[in-house]
């Protein structure tokens, strides 16, 4: 779907097209580091009521937009998880504990019983957050919809929660390794419809998150995470540029570049010259600052941004960003450093 925007620069830079300067956005820019999104948590009474009632995921999308014009796009506030939830799984979220499943997806009977969640009757409170967004930012930037990947979803389906081991779905992966392969099945056909949903609704891009993918072995990452999100890129087709993130997936970029994906998210594990070097001009490549950069003071942070558009290099293709979600303790303003920082610097890479 092609709008005409004020700003694609984002858009632009994931087409590998020239840009007057490096676009900019920030994973997790909505959040609890700002104190207008705190008052917000506290006024809709929890996370999932403001991730499932669209005005204030609108306002909790829009909150950084207004703060940092900076910014080259938004991404719609909500959530992973969203799609085992309409699974009807008993997605809730325990105090210091993260999001929990009342029923983890453990054998072939729970899998049997999941099916392709409608994105209208059982997720449109995303589509309408994304279209009450796309309302409000006019035509001023581009949108971001996102899912989290099959794997990554399939560890807290099947985990019951977050883990550190990942005994549960690792074990699976060993020793009924097509039950897995029937779980990512039902999940990347759900993720398919729903992205798809979100473009309908005004989405200009996509991202899809592969927090756990990193977790993995080389033959399995390819078996059991690129797999499906690839087969979510071909689903998806042309409609609009798709970025993969894998955490921790610098050692498959060259894989993951033959999806077909628009670009390549990096964590700050990996040097953004040597992600070029290995996928040439096939992909954009977006990061990859390391988060706790913005604990730095303002004169660091812009000294980490030049270190980061020097490691890019000169051309197009380059999105700026962090290597994962901005920290909850980081003081707005060396956000901001950032952003002045990625404003007054990077034009001189487009020349």
């Amino acid at each position: 779907m092609s709008r005409q925007l004020d700003n694609d620069r984002l858009l632009r830079a994931l087409r590998r097209e020239p840009v007057d300067r490096t676009p900019v956005w920030i994973m997790r820019q909505a959040g609890r580091y700002l104190p207008e999104y705190r008052a917000l948590r506290t006024q809709a009474g929890d996370f999932l009521t403001l991730c499932k009632t669209p005005d204030l995921a609108c306002e909790a999308t829009m909150q950084p937009i207004r703060r940092f014009p900076q910014l080259d796009a938004a991404i719609v506030f909500s959530d992973i998880l969203t799609v085992p939830d309409a699974m009807g799984r008993g997605l809730y979220f325990a105090s210091g504990e993260g999001p929990r499943f009342e029923k983890p997806v453990r054998n072939q009977r729970d899998v049997k019983t999941l099916h392709v969640p409608d994105p209208v009757d059982d997720l449109g409170y995303v589509s309408d957050a994304v279209a009450a967004v796309r309302a409000a930012l006019g035509d001023s930037k581009p949108l971001i919809g996102f899912a989290g990947s099959p794997w990554t979803v399939a560890t807290y389906m099947v985990e019951g929660g977050s883990s550190k081991t990942y005994s549960h779905i690792r074990g699976m992966l060993h020793a009924d390794p097509q039950l897995l392969h029937d779980l990512l099945d039902v999940l990347a056909r759900a993720t398919s419809k729903y992205l798809a949903a979100q473009v309908a609704a005004g989405a200009d891009a996509l991202m899809i998150f592969d927090t756990w993918g990193g977790t993995l072995t080389p033959a399995g990452y390819r078996e059991f995470s690129l797999r499906y999100m690839a087969a979510i890129v071909d689903a998806l087709g042309d409609t609009v540029p798709v970025v993969l993130f894998t955490k921790g997936g610098g050692a498959w970029l060259e894989p993951m570049a033959d999806t077909g994906a628009a670009g390549l998210g990096l964590d700050w594990t990996t040097d953004l010259g040597d992600a070029r070097s290995r996928v040439g001009d096939r992909v954009a490549l977006q990061g990859n600052l390391d988060p706790c950069v913005l604990y730095a003071k303002p004169a660091q942070i812009r000294a980490a941004v030049a270190d980061a558009l020097a490691s890019y290099g000169h051309g197009n293709g380059h999105v700026f960003n962090l290597g994962h979600g901005i920290h909850p303790g980081v003081d707005p303003g060396h956000l901001e450093a950032l952003l002045d920082a990625v404003h007054e610097l990077s034009p001189d890479w487009h020349e």
